[in-house]
């Protein structure tokens, strides 16, 4: 198959990002042909394409028509859906907030997925009941790349806070503190602190404790480090076996982080460290969550979207509704309309309102101006 995978950007190695990189090797190591298409491309992009993965930021560069698109972020999913009129796509969500993640409704997509309880229900209540049952695809980890380490020491020594949001003006003191309290010295990986890493599948095995949530989290329990959920949104628990069901149905994510970012809710998760039991969750990433098992479910769900899409026929009208709301909803002019309301609320602010009214102004400004808006 010609797949083609949407992305808002394709430059660093963060979220969706890793996410489609992953994919899109997996659909080539198969057989397949994946291309990628987003609206800005960077390092990640150059990589991909190194290994003679067609990435691109231009649709006319794509020689014929995919056989299914695999949509991720409205804008490059429905700029695609415009651009190949005869081919059917699928959507994951991956945000349960994002605006770039807002999820859409197009005839021609035929199954909606989300990687977890809180992105299906987003797309429930955007989408409706054309969405269908909305399937969860939580992340997978490419598990030839992220090898068992050696078993956990019976205390952790070493821990890592892998995140590209950890920075000293948001959560990493917290952390720091926690872990000094513990005596566990503690290393960043992350574009906050210009520390990411393009294979950090070298750096995990070297630590016992790890700091993150979703992929990241992913990845270090495959690689059998020992996890506290955790990231700007909040910190969460410690992973284990007990808890592995209902966390991975949660993607190991935003929604678990319901504890204050604080040193004393970090050094409760950091004694609830057990090295046992995170080699039992490890065997469980490793059995379930592996990027070979998902690829297959990806291209089952292809095969069963073509074969029925065959027997169709295209509604234009309804497509033509369906692309002039999206015009309406999300045209330039029309968002910059609700920035302006949204801004403007800023005021409303106790005490504080006019500064972050001004301050969120400028910033807005000065992205609009780079042609970022």
């Amino acid at each position: 198959m010609k797949i083609l995978i949407t992305n808002a950007i394709f430059e660093t190695y963060t979220g969706t990002e890793v996410v489609v990189r992953d994919l899109a090797r997996a659909f080539a190591r198969a057989g397949h042909t994946p291309i990628v298409f987003a609206g800005k491309l960077g390092a990640i992009a150059e990589e991909l394409h190194a290994n003679g993965i067609q990435v691109t930021n231009n649709l006319a560069q794509i020689g014929g028509a995919p056989d299914i698109i695999h949509g991720h972020h409205h804008q490059q999913l429905m700029e695609a859906l415009l651009y190949y009129p005869e081919t059917p796509a699928i959507y994951l969500s991956h945000d349960g907030s994002s605006i770039i993640d807002e999820p859409i409704y197009f005839p021609r997509i035929r199954r909606y997925f989300a990687v977890d309880d809180r992105c299906r229900n987003r797309v429930l209540q955007t989408v409706g009941s054309a969405a269908g049952e909305v399937p969860l695809m939580p992340n997978a980890v490419d598990l030839d790349r992220f090898l068992p380490r050696s078993p956990l020491p019976a205390k952790p020594s070493r821990a890592l806070l892998f995140s590209n949001y950890a920075r000293n003006d948001t959560y990493l003191p917290e952390v720091r503190k926690a872990c000094a309290r513990a005596g566990i010295s503690l290393d960043v990986m992350g574009a906050g602190t210009g520390t990411a890493s393009s294979a950090p599948e070298k750096e995990l095995p070297g630590y016992d404790l790890v700091f993150a949530k979703a992929r990241c989290a992913l990845e270090a329990m495959a690689t059998g480090c020992a996890v506290i959920l955790c990231d700007f949104a909040g910190t969460g628990p410690y992973v284990t076996t007990t808890s592995f069901d209902e966390m991975r149905r949660k993607n190991f994510g935003r929604a678990l982080l319901t504890q204050p970012l604080k040193a004393e809710a970090l050094l409760h998760e950091i004694q609830r460290y057990d090295p046992a039991d995170a080699a039992a969750v490890s065997q469980r990433i490793r059995s379930e969550a592996g990027l070979e098992e998902a690829t297959n479910q990806w291209l089952a769900i292809y095969t069963d979207v073509l074969r029925d899409f065959t027997s169709d026929v295209i509604d234009r009208e309804a497509e033509g509704r369906a692309a002039s709301l999206y015009i309406k909803q999300w045209h330039a002019f029309q968002r910059r309309e609700w920035e302006k309301d949204q801004i403007a609320k800023l005021k409303q602010i106790p005490v504080i309102g006019g500064l972050v009214h001004r301050t969120v102004h400028r910033l807005l400004w000065r992205f609009s101006s780079k042609g970022s808006l």
